[in-house]
């Protein structure tokens, strides 16, 4: 029977749990959105992790992202404090070193979305008369 989860993907997903916690509540700056913690991947020689964030702003895209870069800013900045308190409540001999990273999953995910909404509501719009929904089985 194969293993279900490895030792580094569970340690990653309770310092994903605990950043989150620690993230929302300790971190004061103003500059900092509202930022979701969506994956964490730690090397396997608990080197480094790498936390993939979200980061929802309100506005136009230009303003979107200036608050990206900005709360990717102050996290990195705050990586050295983030893992001390993440060293308190993980108990691990080495407590990897903090990375975080856009995750432009979510964001293309959405996107890809909106498309598939748009192409469906147009071939809603279309009739058959329009040639749109032919069956290859018709003929020649």
């Amino acid at each position: 029977m194969a293993r279900e989860f490895s030792r580094t993907q569970r340690i990653a997903d309770q310092v994903q749990k605990d950043l989150a916690q620690l993230v929302q509540r300790e971190i004061k700056d103003p500059r900092l959105g509202m930022v979701t913690i969506s994956y964490v991947k730690i090397a396997k020689d608990l080197g480094y992790a790498d936390v993939y964030v979200t980061v929802m702003a309100m506005g136009k895209q230009d303003d979107q992202a200036g608050a990206i870069k900005e709360s990717l800013k102050v996290l990195n900045s705050a990586a050295g404090f983030l893992r001390g308190q993440l060293s308190k409540k993980v108990k691990l001999r080495v407590m990897p070193q903090l990375r975080f990273h856009f995750d432009e999953s979510v964001d293309r995910g959405r996107r890809l979305n909106d498309l598939i909404f748009k192409a469906t509501r147009e071939d809603q719009g279309r009739g058959p008369e329009d040639g749109a929904a032919t069956d290859p089985q018709d003929g020649e």
